[in-house]
């Protein structure tokens, strides 16, 4: 796990400032080991930042050159199988000096090209320079857990990084807010993408590879999600489910230091716990957050998961006091603005205090076996919007006023949903709405921005059920755009690498061919019959690492927020609505005075 930069199609040695810089924004993500290269040709650079997990000496410096010296790569991230694809290309007489899984997707691309980005499993954001056809290519893992920005420059150079501060460190790249990220923010409380809240920046989506030739860029997407339900008649789901999930955690643990897991009160983690012990990881050592005195206190409950299954387990105690002392050091890690990540650095900071360096997290179960409300909720609102359209133009009409009158949050963001068209996609970008898009026009026009009111959508072709539909845009949209992005910043600020077991292509599309009947039947039943090792006492409702902002804001917090909440245009309202502004008032200002 590292930090990844770089600036192609430019003399490298007049940019070798500009590479220093974001070598330095990026150092939190490889506190281990750095490195820096430059092309023969002279119009390429790579810089790394490492943290040293899989070959964890000296053969895992990066950048990495073939032997002959035609590529080089920087990577970020771990490649889980890399071992037997390390002896498929011995069969094919390549030749390792190292035993990492960054020289397996260096003779890789060697051999196949970009086809081989497919065989890769793990999660990735990776560069290779081709110094013969003078060429890079650039490549993201399926569910974009690892992130990796650019940004094309007027004269056709090339400038990408593990995190958008790095671009901006080099000073190549305007300070600029781009009005439809800002937009995307208000409304979804986190940046969709490709669009970044920095103008001339891209992110590179999940599942896609870029090539840069000739000042030019051309990007490819070879894979996304898919839903392709099998017989619904089997009676054998959760035998092919648990050997998927089984074979998830396994390749998960390849490690040359130990992995912990995040241990919360619920079902995700303690599946996780469990499959660790039946594929034969005894000890493991679990992280846990504590809320002593609130009712969102799932201590006891993790405490116990981890003494059933014989875990090592250590517990962080957060109290409203000690979280607000917390808030001025996790603040400046948020690499763009988002509403979630402050209970993941926090865990993540203690778990380094207690010297792991990689674990395990629960991420992405709720999405792929229904653990949300929005699998009942968002096709229960849509059926009931179109069952409006008797109303015909009342109903826009009667949305706009609701919209523009109503006194809370919720009515307003109904009055919203009334102006759209009856689909899973945009009764779910309500649903998930933090502001309306009048209120996000409202609160971007008071900062002196034109910002677009709505947010990225996806041209992804939709699922056929409508239970699908709603776990591919959970997937695509608050998965990809908030959940693994705010893990990634908040735990690699803590120079931690975070694994998501349920994030994993080869799972997924197992998963992904049982109907969604099964797969997503109330409870997550599913995930429960594969796991049937669970105690009782992890089957009750859904548990996280959730601080109780709500009450927080009642009492140590509230003054915290006031100017927040006297300064804006609209009412909040809720916690979160005031966090997000919060959040993006203090990304502004230090976007001024620091590197973001």
């Amino acid at each position: 796990m590292c930090g990844i930069a770089g600036i192609v199609g430019r003399e490298s040695a007049g940019s070798q400032p500009a590479l220093e810089r974001m070598q330095a924004a990026l150092r939190h993500r490889g506190p281990d080991d750095e490195g820096l290269w430059r092309s023969s040709s002279n119009t390429a650079a790579f810089a790394h930042t490492r943290l040293a997990v899989i070959a964890p000496g000296p053969g895992g410096h990066q950048p990495m050159s073939s032997r002959d010296g035609r590529f080089t790569i920087t990577f970020s991230g771990e490649i889980y199988n890399f071992r037997e694809l390390r002896q498929e290309l011995e069969r094919k007489r390549a030749a390792f000096t190292t035993n990492s899984d960054t020289e397996v997707i260096l003779h890789g691309y060697q051999s196949r090209g970009a086809e081989f980005v497919s065989r890769l499993r793990g999660m990735f954001a990776f560069a290779i320079w081709d110094e013969h056809h003078r060429t890079c290519f650039l490549a993201r893992d399926p569910f974009g857990l690892k992130p990796l920005y650019f940004h094309l420059a007027p004269d056709g150079a090339l400038v990408f990084a593990s995190e958008l501060r790095a671009l901006v460190a080099s000073t190549l790249v305007a300070r600029d807010l781009d009005p439809a990220g800002l937009g995307g923010y208000l409304r979804t409380g986190t940046v969709p993408e490709p669009q970044t809240i920095v103008k001339g920046v891209r992110a590179l989506q999940a599942g896609h590879t870029l090539e840069w030739r000739d000042a030019r860029v051309t990007t490819r997407q070879y894979w996304s999600p898919r839903f392709t339900a099998a017989d619904p008649t089997s009676n054998h789901h959760s035998d092919t489910v648990r050997a998927a999930l089984l074979d998830s955690v396994r390749h998960h643990f390849v490690s040359d230091v130990p992995v912990g897991i995040f241990l919360s009160g619920g079902i995700d983690s303690a599946s996780l716990l469990a499959l660790a012990a039946e594929c034969g990881h005894q000890h493991v050592r679990t992280v846990s957050l504590a809320l002593p005195g609130s009712r969102d206190d799932e201590g006891e409950l993790a405490r116990r998961t981890a003494e059933r299954f014989g875990a090592r387990h250590a517990e962080c105690a957060v109290d409203a006091r000690a979280a607000r002392e917390l808030l001025p050091q996790y603040l400046p890690t948020i690499d763009q603005p988002s509403i979630d990540g402050f209970n993941t650095f926090v865990v993540s900071r203690f778990a380094r205090e207690q010297g792991l360096k990689v674990v395990l997290s629960g991420v992405g179960a709720d999405e792929l076996f229904g653990g949300y409300r929005s699998f009942t909720q968002v096709p229960r609102m849509t059926a009931w919007n179109e069952h409006l359209a008797w109303a015909g133009p009342l109903r826009p009409l009667g949305g706009r006023v609701l919209e523009k009158l109503a006194a809370g949050p919720r009515w307003r963001r109904v009055g919203e949903l009334l102006q759209q068209p009856p689909t899973i996609s945009s009764t779910y970008s309500t649903f998930r709405a933090v502001f309306t898009r009048r209120e996000a026009s409202q609160i971007a026009e008071s900062l002196g921005v034109d910002a677009p009111s709505g947010g990225a959508e996806d041209d992804e072709p939709r699922a056929a059920e409508d239970a699908d539909e709603v776990s591919r845009l959970e997937l695509t949209r608050y998965v990809r755009n908030q959940l693994v992005r705010d893990s990634d910043a908040a735990s690699m600020a803590c120079g931690l690498e975070l694994r998501a077991p349920f994030l994993d292509r080869v799972l997924f599309e197992v998963a992904a061919a049982v109907p969604p009947a099964v797969r997503l039947s109330p409870a997550k039943q599913l995930l429960r019959d594969a796991v049937h090792e669970l105690p009782p006492w992890v089957m009750g409702p859904k548990r996280c690492f959730q601080f109780p902002f709500a009450d927080w804001l009642e009492g140590e917090w509230r003054e915290v927020f006031a100017a927040v909440e006297a300064r804006s245009p609209v009412p909040t309202g809720t916690w979160y609505r005031q966090w997000c502004l919060l959040v993006l008032k203090d990304w502004m200002e230090r976007m001024k005075t620091d590197v973001c």
